[in-house]
């Protein structure tokens, strides 16, 4: 049987677990932030592409979800006896800030949809991890989980859309107009 863990304890590691969670979305948000009104206000998005003021507050309910998930397995048994789901949970954090900066920062939609699929792996196995420890922690990670899922279709969505067309050398461009630029 696990000992009791002090009150005082388990808030201060939902403190930390919080600050943890809420550091990944503030480095990603370095990425973000300067690169929606110019980079990517200029890329062609779907239809069904979510305005942009609905991320902040989607992303803020979600990270407060993760964290609670992540301290509920906490509390099973602290850091010793939890680690390999709370490891899951560091790796697939990581790799959420990650995507940020490959997506925004260095504009490579096509490497980031790579990495989310990573991502969404990574998430998926922390929600089996969490599942016994207790199952209400697999349960605050599935909207994590369906809205990565969402994001990799939408990113994917994005990269394609913002393809560049190849062209050889000689021949006219996709209008089957003459490339100008051949000497005569």
């Amino acid at each position: 049987m696990t000992p009791a863990i002090s009150p005082t304890k388990q808030a201060t590691a939902l403190v930390v677990i919080l600050i943890l969670c809420f550091a990944a979305a503030g480095l990603g948000s370095v990425a973000t932030t300067p690169n929606i009104p110019t980079w990517y206000a200029t890329l062609a998005k779907p239809s069904w592409n979510p305005p942009n003021w609905l991320f902040g507050p989607v992303w803020t309910v979600l990270y407060v979800c993760m964290a609670v998930a992540a301290w509920l397995v906490w509390r099973q048994g602290g850091w010793g006896q939890t680690r390999r789901p709370l490891a899951l949970f560091a790796v697939q954090l990581a790799l959420n800030a990650a995507w940020s900066w490959i997506f925004f920062a260095f504009h490579m939609p096509g490497a980031a949809f790579v990495e989310v699929l990573i991502l969404l792996a990574a998430i998926a196995a922390t929600t089996v991890a969490f599942w016994p420890k207790p199952k209400a922690a697999a349960i605050l990670m599935s909207p994590y989980l369906l809205w990565v899922a969402f994001a990799s279709v939408l990113n994917f969505t994005i990269w394609r859309l913002n393809a560049c067309p190849v062209r050889s050398g000689d021949e006219g461009d996709q209008n089957g107009e003459e490339d100008h630029h051949r000497s005569a």
